[in-house]
């Protein structure tokens, strides 16, 4: 049963309706929604240290704070390694500790295996481990996480930049709009990949340096529909009533102008994102993305390539991307049929159908 807020207007409620009415969009983003929470979380899901733990007497986090190993008994004050055989038997001895359900971070190196990597999957490795000896599993929590808050953080990016060049060159029109779409088309035509391999040569490509170079062209596949948006709305009615009345260009942009451009620009967000996913997974798989030892989707799908004799690498990059990418195409046609008013309409009319027959039923 779906719950409205007395505050949302009619046509947000039938978008809402119609969005709901569609159970694939729907299941699909309470998934995403879901995976990603539980992604945030990594560190509680997949780690090499303890949550919390007691030892002789004393508590400690593990998570929170570093200790040194002479803490738990050992002789050099380094960094404890809580998968040490010896610090596990102090601990065991003399105290106890709670560990996430994957005992392994991303960068983790198993050192106690008894099999050389890439390893397949066991009890100590659910999802085996890479040529490096890393777990599996914890690089694809950590993974989904860090592409999707990159592709979350580009997507904002790009949705600023594109409705803004895109509404100043749809509102103003003539010279502004001419000279915007000429440098747009040369922007467009430069070879994003040859240049992100010139670059990777003089500087060793990182999460915001990799971020800042692909929002200089992600936002050109949004121009166009903002600008097609707000070209249409300037000859409105409603604002050729706000210029009269002596509104300032900005503020009838800024307020009747852009909710209606948004409409169209919305629907377009989760096919961006996919987009984004799909730029960086490919970046990673060629070698110029994120740095080595990132717990990258793309690096792994790249060692299932290089490591053929271990198939749970290429199925696991293969299934987890196919999952998220699907589950966002999904959203997207979600809010595209959401937004479209014949086909809102149509689903609003059958969810209503629906209810009477259920009730008279």
């Amino acid at each position: 049963m779906a719950f409205f807020s007395p505050h949302l207007s009619p046509i947000t409620r039938r978008r809402i309706a119609a969005f709901n009415a569609n159970r694939r969009a729907r299941v699909s983003l309470w998934l995403f929604v879901v995976l990603f929470v539980v992604s945030l979380a990594a560190e509680l899901i997949a780690n090499d240290k303890p949550i919390v733990m007691q030892f002789d007497g004393e508590w400690y986090a593990p998570l929170l704070f570093d200790y040194p190993e002479t803490e738990f008994g050992g002789f050099l004050p380094t960094r404890t390694d809580y998968l040490d055989p010896f610090v596990a038997g102090q601990i065991q001895e003399y105290g106890w500790a709670l560990w996430p359900p994957v005992r392994f971070s991303y960068q983790t190196l198993d050192m106690q295996m008894t099999q050389p990597s890439p390893a397949p999957p066991d009890g100590r490795h659910w999802l085996g481990t890479d040529d490096q000896g890393r777990d599996v599993m914890a690089r694809v929590i950590y993974g989904f996480r860090l592409s999707v808050v990159f592709a979350l953080v580009l997507t904002a990016g790009s949705l600023v930049l594109g409705v803004v060049i895109g509404g100043v060159q749809g509102y103003f029109g003539g010279k502004v709009d001419l000279i915007g779409q000429r440098v747009t088309e040369i922007w467009s035509g430069l070879p994003v990949l040859f240049l992100l391999i010139i670059l990777a040569s003089f500087v060793q490509p990182g999460f915001w340096w990799l971020l800042g170079v692909m929002l200089l062209f992600s936002w050109l596949g949004l121009v166009d529909i903002v600008r097609a948006e707000f070209l249409r709305a300037r000859n409105l009615e409603y604002v050729r009533a706000a210029k009269a009345m002596g509104l300032t260009s900005r503020l009838i942009m800024w307020r009747h102008v852009l909710p209606n451009a948004m409409v169209a620009t919305l629907t377009f967000i989760p096919f961006l994102f996919t987009g984004a996913i799909s730029t960086l997974t490919a970046l990673d798989f060629l070698g110029f993305g994120l740095p080595p030892g990132s717990p990258s989707l793309g690096e792994l799908a790249a060692q299932g390539k290089n490591n053929l004799h271990a198939p749970w690498l290429g199925i696991t990059a293969f299934l987890t991307l196919g999952i998220m990418l699907s589950l966002l195409v999904f959203i997207g046609e979600g809010l595209r049929d959401a937004f479209d008013p014949r086909h809102a309409a149509t689903s609003g009319k059958a969810a209503s159908t629906g209810k009477k027959e259920a009730a008279h039923g």
